[in-house]
């Protein structure tokens, strides 16, 4: 069959989701529906908010099922009856067995990450995290498991020393969609040669599990350069965060700078002239400020922010 003659649903969520949607669409393929996430309240008013993908399918006149039980049976039929020959998920829930056995020629997946390396929920924060001057994207058949599928199709992609995780999933978006389109032409004309996740395994794995705010708060007994690492690695969202101290509130670094020198300061220190810099001491030398987000007020450049609020000379960050 022809990549383009297939009945393809797509499962997703996020932004992350819509870029590859939206090549498929302008490229020509036959998307009978978008399974997505139920609307959820959001904001003061509890409004209902749409997912980015459910958006973007309605603009484009593709139906919508948004299932809160993928095991129900009224669900299940309805995937059946469009006669699908592929399902192609990025960025959704854990599919049971009933639904991913449906098509034709299977499901597959899209991860923001070279697998085995990094299954979970976080692959690009936790990759720029650990330091890791490469990522990628891979395609890989859905099975019983999360992220453990026998892989389709792998591309690389290099972590510059200026990415953060904002600009990682941007260039790892476009890389995805990409690589879908190739997965799709590689499955309809028989070429695709999978390969198990543990052949490719010789050591222990990096895992990517879910981000929570305890897990963002920053330890400034770390090297500057780990410091720097989780900085990045989750700006902008969900950003790591420090007490300050001197107000008792908490916060977010959205962008920083480091500095390698031998200090005698308490670990967390601020060191601040008032005017244009804000500097953080860790073990190894000084975390530099560039951006930042007080709760409850709007991101500023560190010059912003001194232009409303000044330091005591006792002021500290943990």
């Amino acid at each position: 069959m022809k990549p383009k003659e297939l009945n393809i649903i797509y499962m997703g969520t996020p932004a992350f989701a819509v870029e590859p949607l939206k090549v498929l669409i302008n490229e020509g393929y036959k998307i009978n529906a978008v399974v997505t996430s139920t609307d959820k309240p959001a904001g003061r008013g509890c409004k209902l908010k749409f997912s980015d993908v459910k958006n973007f399918a309605l603009e484009n006149n593709i139906p919508v099922l948004q299932p809160t039980n993928l095991k129900d049976s009224d669900f299940i039929n309805q995937l059946k009856a469009t006669k699908p020959d592929l399902f192609i998920v990025v960025a959704f829930r854990m599919l049971p067995e009933e639904v991913w056995k449906i098509p034709k020629y299977g499901t597959f997946n899209l991860h923001a990450s070279l697998l085995p390396d990094y299954r979970g929920a976080a692959p690009i924060n936790h990759a720029i995290i650990n330091g890791e001057r490469k990522t990628g994207v891979t395609t890989f058949f859905i099975d019983k498991e999360i992220d453990t599928g026998n892989i389709l199709l792998q591309e690389e992609c290099p972590i510059e020393d200026n990415d953060n995780a904002g600009s990682l999933h941007d260039k790892l978006m476009i890389k995805g969609s990409n690589l879908i389109i190739k997965t799709i032409q590689a499955i309809s004309d028989g070429t695709v040669k999978t390969v198990s996740q543990n052949e490719i395994i010789k050591s222990e794995i990096k895992l990517a599990p879910k981000l929570n705010k305890d897990f963002c708060k920053i330890d400034f007994n770390l090297p500057c350069l780990r410091v720097q690492n989780f900085i990045r690695g989750l700006s902008p969202y969900p950003a790591a965060w420090c007490k300050l101290n001197e107000i008792a509130d908490n916060m977010k670094i959205l962008r920083s700078n480091y500095q390698i020198e031998k200090h005698d300061y308490n670990i967390g220190k601020i060191i601040s002239d008032n005017k244009n810099h804000i500097k953080i001491a860790a073990s190894d030398g000084f975390i530099i400020l560039e951006e930042l987000q007080i709760a409850g007020k709007k991101r500023m450049t560190t010059r912003e922010f001194l232009n409303g609020y000044h330091f005591t000379d006792n002021a500290s960050c943990s």
